[in-house]
């Protein structure tokens, strides 16, 4: 049993790693809030004084801001659906004895470890090139005309390539799940003469209810910031500027760091909006 001594001696073990956590987060986001106030423009003529909120008024009156917001909860959304529906289909397959099972399984749990930017070339160069892409020479096998992928397509192609990189993760999740699912009461279910669909919606996707959150709040939460993706296809044009991608061209383009960071605390305040409600709706199987 931990004495008071020993509780002591732990915190100050632990406090150097404290406040540099509570350093990298608060600094950055102090900056963040201090900019945002200010007009602050690094190649012309650099701090120009308060501005009090007139960064905010700007940037959320733009007529970029409220389409970068919804292409954000599309693609956030459209990838949630790919990955859990496909996570769970390729979990299951997977839970299954077969020939090789350990090299199959990290073949397909690799695609998760490849950098997002590496990730986004490969798909762009070398399966969406209208010309010379796989699926381009797939298209007049079949006889049909190349798609342009990335212009007439460009949204669900971005959805593709984001769902590609993270369905390993949500297969990893769901596929332990499917491990500890108790193989006695299937049994029964089918002894019982319960057919398959019944038997996976009232046992199997109950007992993946929880697997299924984590998966949707983890993703979400770094879904919301979706860059390298977009910066390395589409460089946000034809409708795929998320508002990461705006608050970077406001920042890098225009030069206007006070207007950038109002639109990272709209970011802020747009992940806390999101994850707060995805809490309230899904998070209540964590205490199921």
């Amino acid at each position: 049993m931990a004495t008071k001594a020993s509780r002591s001696a732990a915190r100050l073990m632990m406090a150097p790693a404290v406040v540099l956590l509570l350093g990298w987060m608060l600094v950055p986001l102090i900056m963040t809030l201090w900019f945002s106030f200010r007009k602050y423009l690094p190649l012309r003529g650099g701090d120009l004084g308060w501005t009090g909120f007139d960064n905010y008024v700007r940037f959320v009156s733009s007529s970029a801001f409220w389409p970068a917001v919804q292409t954000t909860l599309v693609i956030v959304l459209g990838v949630l659906v790919i990955t859990v529906v496909f996570g769970i289909f390729l979990a299951m397959l997977l839970d299954q004895p077969m020939w090789g099972q350990g090299v199959v399984r990290i073949l397909v749990i690799a695609p998760f470890f490849v950098m997002p930017t590496v990730s986004a070339l490969v798909w762009k160069n070398m399966f969406m090139d209208p010309v010379n892409g796989l699926l381009a020479h797939l298209w007049r096998f079949l006889g049909a005309e190349p798609v342009s992928w990335l212009s007439d397509a460009s949204l669900s192609s971005i959805i593709m390539i984001v769902s590609w990189q993270w369905l390993p993760f949500a297969t990893l999740i769901l596929l332990t799940a499917f491990q500890s699912l108790d193989s006695e009461q299937l049994e029964a279910a089918e002894m019982d003469g319960a057919p398959k669909p019944q038997r996976f919606i009232y046992i199997i996707l109950p007992h993946l209810s929880r697997a299924i959150t984590i998966v949707i709040l983890i993703q979400t939460i770094f879904l919301l910031s979706i860059f390298a993706e977009i910066f390395v296809t589409t460089g946000g044009a034809f409708g795929t500027r998320t508002l990461t991608y705006l608050i970077f061209q406001r920042v890098l383009e225009s030069q206007n760091v006070g207007l950038g960071s109002a639109g990272g605390v709209y970011a802020i305040i747009l992940a806390n909006i999101v994850a707060i409600f995805l809490m309230r709706i899904v998070g209540k199987n964590l205490d199921a």
